[in-house]
């Protein structure tokens, strides 16, 4: 028992740290290409929302504007490993912001612990500011939560939150996210 225990802990393992470094992408996000290179988009992703601010960069300014973990998550819709980013575990009081185009997201008055290693919101500070789409990566059905500035990957939204909240849970990458305290 003890063997098949390890066996299955150590395949946990191998499989979050591949995930966490971005070996995995989720298999429905369109290629998106550089707009400098040939057949790169001029314009945001397929079904996001139109905006007058929309941030559309090339490739390589999007890896100068960000860092490794979060280019990661954010351009190459990678997950960070649970329990190990900087927000999960946050209860200062401030505004959530998107790390890729300083876009307001969500309020730490929307945050919860669900007991899932990410941070947990039960709603966005506006709906405009995230955008939807179908992810059916990993053998899965989702729904995966983007910036509608600048389409970067944030996580998922689950119908598991807080029942006196609502019934959303926005499950989100610390690392697609920088925070600012709100001051007393």
């Amino acid at each position: 028992m003890n063997k098949i225990f390890g066996v299955i802990s150590a395949a946990a393992i191998v499989a979050a740290a591949f995930v966490y470094s971005g070996g995995a992408r989720a298999t429905q996000v369109p290629e998106m290409k550089p707009v400098d290179e040939p057949g790169g988009i001029a314009s945001s992703m397929p079904g996001s929302p139109k905006r007058k601010d929309k941030v559309v960069l090339t490739d390589a300014a999007w890896k100068k504007r960000l860092t490794e973990k979060q280019y990661n998550i954010l351009r190459a819709h990678g997950t960070e490993a649970a329990f190990c980013g900087r927000f999960h575990d946050n209860h200062k009081t401030g505004t959530y912001f998107c790390a890729g185009c300083n876009l307001p997201l969500f309020a730490s008055n929307a945050k919860f612990d669900s007991g899932t290693g990410w941070p947990s919101f039960f709603q966005p500070v506006n709906k405009k500011n995230i955008w939807l789409r179908k992810d059916t990566s990993y053998g899965m059905i989702r729904d995966e939560v983007l910036c509608a500035r600048c389409d970067g990957h944030l996580g998922h939204v689950f119908d598991d939150g807080p029942g006196d909240k609502g019934v959303l849970r926005f499950c989100i990458n610390s690392d697609a996210l920088n925070f600012t305290e709100t001051k007393k």
